[in-house]
């Protein structure tokens, strides 16, 4: 297939694109810097010069190919959620959504498959709800950024092309996302799950996120939202605790909502509430997850490493 990626050197886009290669795959890269394109993912992918906010040269690389695959936007926890910086977040998603989503109609030879990221923060947070791709979205800031996220990439749908929306959780890599803020503490003998302690983790493995955009590119009855988790959430205090087994290392030091304010501001209400959140539509169409519990998905990740 040709596909065109957004977000292509991102922790989750470089192991997408390296996998989607290795299978014979042609992969495009939209990207600010395609420098960084040629130093991160190599050769044998096209980098091609966008900015994710004005129309361009770049739409030419949707004639003819077979998917998109929209993964662009700014790390949802990077920093403090100031003003200016959810506006930056919403803007970074939605816009590009947007841009991306208009220039598919057009093209003589559209692409079949429109996939684009969203986050299962759709659902709001919820101390014991469970939430299937069948429920409706949450009233808080993320729910409405994924909602608006969601919208946005719609527009793109049309007899010719299916789209997918991505409702994705923690990503578990050591390379990068929350998994790879967790683990220092952890490695200094000062690690433990984030107050209360009680919250859930809808989280999957690398692998496994990798996997299902590679499933549901290949199975043409899939459209419309798709969890990406796995199947085995948890709370966070066992998540920290299996960490801590991963890492053999203690899980004893609750992290208290105060510090994660002074630090995350309004992030941190999403980071101590969570949700359960049930990859209904994966599971119904058979998609056959590797890492289905998190104690082997972390053992995966951290077996045989230095700690």
């Amino acid at each position: 297939m040709n596909i065109v990626v957004t977000g292509g050197t991102g922790f989750v886009g470089r192991a997408l694109c390296a996998s989607l290669s290795d299978s014979g795959h042609h992969i495009v890269i939209l990207t600010r810097n395609a420098g960084a394109v040629l130093r991160v993912l190599g050769t044998n992918m096209t980098a091609v010069e966008w900015n994710g906010r004005d129309r361009g040269t770049w739409e030419e690389s949707l004639e003819g190919a077979d998917a998109v695959i929209n993964l662009a936007g700014e790390p949802i926890a990077a920093g403090r959620w100031t003003k200016e910086r959810k506006q930056f977040i919403v803007e970074s998603r939605v816009n590009a959504t947007q841009l991306l989503a208009r220039a598919i109609p057009p093209a003589s030879s559209r692409p079949r498959v429109f996939i684009s990221a969203s986050g299962v923060g759709y659902y709001g947070t919820s101390p014991d709800g469970r939430f299937d791709e069948r429920d409706g979205p949450g009233s808080d800031f993320f729910a409405d950024l994924c909602r608006s996220w969601e919208g946005a990439a719609l527009a793109a749908q049309s007899h010719n092309t299916r789209v997918i929306c991505l409702r994705i959780g923690m990503v578990l890599d050591r390379e990068g996302g929350a998994l790879a803020k967790m683990v220092p503490p952890f490695r200094a003998f000062v690690g433990g799950p984030i107050a209360p302690g009680s919250q859930w983790v809808s989280w999957i493995h690398q692998a496994d996120l990798t996997g299902l955009i590679e499933w549901v590119l290949a199975h043409e009855r899939i459209a419309g939202p798709v969890n990406a988790v796995a199947p085995g959430t948890v709370t966070m205090k066992e998540f920290c605790k299996l960490l801590g087994a991963a890492l053999k290392r203690p899980s004893w030091l609750p992290v208290s909502e105060f510090a994660l304010r002074l630090a995350f501001g309004e992030l941190a209400s999403f980071m101590t509430t969570g949700q359960q959140v049930i990859p209904k539509v994966a599971l119904d169409n058979g998609y056959q997850f590797r890492y289905p519990q998190l104690e082997f998905a972390l053992q995966s990740l951290f077996a045989g490493h230095r700690v």
